[in-house]
């Protein structure tokens, strides 16, 4: 029973939560532009998905 007002208290809590939480991409194939760091293959990409992505400024 527990379940059911679980998912309902989740679906409302994604209802009132902030514009940008709800528009933020959630996986890396979201993400649109920047092929040369993102795409298959590339060393963010890469980075990313071995977890090894340390601090990093990008400009």
């Amino acid at each position: 029973v527990s379940d059911l007002f679980a998912s309902a208290a989740a679906e409302v809590m994604q209802r009132r939560a902030p514009l940008a939480a709800r528009l933020r991409p959630r996986r890396l194939d979201d993400l649109v532009g920047h092929e040369e760091l993102l795409g298959p293959g590339a060393p963010l990409r890469t980075l990313i998905e071995a977890d090894r992505l340390t601090s990093l400024i990008l400009w």
